[in-house]
């Protein structure tokens, strides 16, 4: 497996060696020990999957702590455009983001490391599938509103399908203001 640095410090890239024969394919979807070698010693106790169909948006969302989680975020089949913006309070990179086509043919995945919000639009009819580092809490649960003009991010798809609920996010600046600067 290949785990490649990403501009946002903790945020990485990750390619799996895949072995193909006349039979189909086998890979690695994680390797505890490869992922340490990187400094990622990260527990994992919850796995999610979702089908979302094309056009659709997703997030961005996050988990404020004790309840924050990282993920190891992966698409089982189809194509996105995974996101993650990085709100760590005294980060250099706060407010910045990082997007990488997810798709069945490359299985390629994406670390987020706590403290970021996460999300992605859908290119392609999609299973996503992601690993957390905490239990889900609702009362945890937050986001930045898709479409901030600060953030400016290129969803790669037009007139999206969104929740009501992620229609409702307050943008980058009312974040801050409500956490007293980020997570």
């Amino acid at each position: 497996m290949e785990i490649r640095s990403t501009p946002i410090q903790d945020v990485f890239e990750l390619y799996p060696k895949v072995f193909n024969d006349a039979r189909g394919y086998f890979l690695e979807t994680y390797r505890e020990d490869l992922l340490a070698e990187k400094g990622i010693n990260t527990r994992w106790v919850q796995d999610n999957q979702s089908f979302s169909i094309a056009g659709t948006v997703r997030g961005l969302h996050f988990q404020h702590a004790p309840h924050a989680q990282a993920k190891l975020v992966r698409v089982v089949t189809g194509k996105v455009y995974d996101v993650c913006v990085d709100l760590r309070k005294d980060s250099p990179t706060f407010g910045q983001s990082h997007g990488v086509i997810l798709d069945s043919a490359q299985h390629n995945m994406l670390y987020v490391p706590e403290g970021f919000a996460h999300g992605f639009s859908v290119l392609e009819d999609a299973v996503f599938s992601y690993k957390c580092s905490n239990f889900y809490n609702k009362a945890s649960e937050g986001g930045i509103i898709w479409d901030d003009k600060q953030l400016d991010i290129d969803w790669k798809v037009g007139s999206p399908i969104l929740s009501d609920k992620d229609l409702a996010l307050p943008s980058l600046e009312e974040f801050k203001q409500q956490t007293g600067g980020g997570l």
